[in-house]
């Protein structure tokens, strides 16, 4: 996990007041449930079936051992809204500089506009980027989210580069 990061953190929204803070092995189900309530992500397998818990569960605990990851979850009201990864790398490139990778951004669909996306989004660039010393916050977007890529762009984010991803084939 990332040591340095500022957490709990309240985060402001629409809906109230919520917390975002580092996710443990017991919010393995609530992370699951997010996953799959993304179109995209169900698409892709993610869709909360309890044969594939395990290894959700393995990720989860490896993520958390990690010295240079961390699976954070927003809670409101005591209910689990949203979860993201983050990973610190450092680089070569641009003197040295460290990069702040963020991924898997969920917010439960029936909240989103709501403010608490922007809110955990905000507190990666202003709070957490400055304190694990990254140079740079850069994600990843499925080319079809194009909500999601509005949504970065209100936030400052540029549409810098084009990604490319290769399946690795799994026996």
């Amino acid at each position: 996990m990332l040591e340095a990061l500022p957490l709990p953190h309240p985060i402001d929204s629409r809906l109230g007041d919520s917390t975002l803070r580092r996710a443990t092995p017991n919010d393995a189900d609530d992370i699951i449930a997010l996953l799959a309530d993304d179109p995209i992500s169900a698409a892709r397998g993610d869709v909360a079936s309890e044969e594939d818990r395990p290894a959700y569960v393995a990720g989860l605990r490896e993520i958390l051992a990690d010295p240079s990851n961390d699976l954070l979850v927003a809670e409101l009201d005591g209910v689990i809204v949203g979860t993201l990864q983050l990973t610190s790398i450092p680089g070569m490139a641009r003197r040295g500089a460290r990069r702040l990778l963020v991924e898997a951004v969920r917010v439960r669909s029936d909240l989103r506009s709501s403010g608490i996306g922007s809110g955990i989004m905000r507190w990666v660039s202003d709070s957490a980027a400055p304190a694990l010393g990254a140079a740079m916050v850069q994600l990843t977007s499925d080319a079809s989210r194009i909500d999601a890529h509005r949504f970065y762009e209100h936030l400052g984010y540029v549409g810098s580069h084009k990604g490319f991803k290769f399946a690795v084939p799994q026996d």
